[in-house]
């Protein structure tokens, strides 16, 4: 069972609205970090009024949409890593103002250094109590795209202990280029374990309101849930605008070109409307 969340009523929404809108003056260590690294741990991006908010929709939307009930026990190790349930803002309007936050947006465009950024997908994830390591991947191994530009931001909607599995990151391995054709699972976390030892690794708890941004090539896993709560988590993954679409290597590139991108051509930019824009820097005026 998932744990209960905060009401989602509130006396001021559209004051949460403007927040998810209103743009965070991002240090420029922030940046450097971010490419240096291949992520960035940024605090109190989010107020707890926000995250209070649309985490209730979010945990009943998940609650809602969720389809496996299979005991932990009987799972695989990827079904016992989260509860992963994909692009609900398509199913909720609710979710899709978080989902498509411009404030969130900007930070990823601006640590990648593009002009703008459009939607891949979103997910929640969420780590039931009991959970299982989620194994060492990079998540552009699923991603027919023409370039790196792209980015994922990883919001807990509670404070995150190292007891309920936060998010670590192999520092500096987004310019590593072993074991990028592993697909999530027993064998990427045998192997890059013992292939990312040079690599330090963060592995810190998180604060209510801070999250992370991380590259596409970024080795990231995260360790069990050994607490009695869910750590309820969502993502929101951004890929620049004018990346095209490359042909697909594998069939986990064509299961992600039909569900994500469905109509983009081969070698043409993706817009497809799956993939609006959710930022763009505007012209400087002339």
């Amino acid at each position: 069972m998932l744990d209960a969340m905060t009401s989602e009523l509130t006396p001021n929404r559209a004051a949460l609205r403007e927040q998810l809108a209103a743009p965070l003056a991002l240090p420029a260590a922030a940046v450097a970090a971010y490419r240096q690294n291949g992520y960035v741990k940024l605090k109190q991006v989010l107020s707890p009024e926000v995250i209070a908010f649309y985490g209730s929709v979010i945990s009943r939307k998940v609650v809602e949409l969720n389809t496996d009930h299979t005991p932990l026990a009987e799972r695989d190790t990827y079904g016992k890593a989260f509860l992963q349930i994909m692009n609900i803002w398509e199913q909720d309007e609710t979710v899709r103002e978080f989902s498509f936050s411009p404030r969130l947006a900007r930070i990823a465009a601006e640590l990648m250094g593009v002009a703008g950024v459009r939607l891949y997908h979103d997910q929640a994830l969420y780590k039931e109590p009991g959970g299982g390591v989620t194994p060492w991947h990079v998540d552009q191994f699923y991603w027919p795209l023409s370039n790196s530009n792209t980015c994922t931001v990883w919001v807990p909607l509670q404070a995150t202990p190292l007891a309920l599995g936060p998010l670590a990151f192999s520092i500096g391995s987004q310019i590593f280029d072993k074991g990028r054709e592993l697909p999530i699972g027993d064998d990427s976390e045998k192997q890059m374990a013992f292939k990312l030892k040079d690599f330090p690794v963060d592995e810190t708890p998180f604060d209510l309101g801070e999250v992370s941004f991380h590259a596409g090539w970024t080795f990231h896993r995260a360790s069990p849930n050994t607490s009695d709560r869910s750590r309820a988590v969502m993502t929101v993954i951004y890929i620049e605008d004018g990346i095209k679409l490359t042909a697909p290597r594998h069939k986990n590139h064509e299961a992600d070109w039909a569900r994500w991108m469905p109509g983009a051509q081969i070698g043409e930019a993706v817009a497809t409307p799956l993939n609006p824009v959710l930022y763009r820097r505007s012209e400087a005026p002339r």
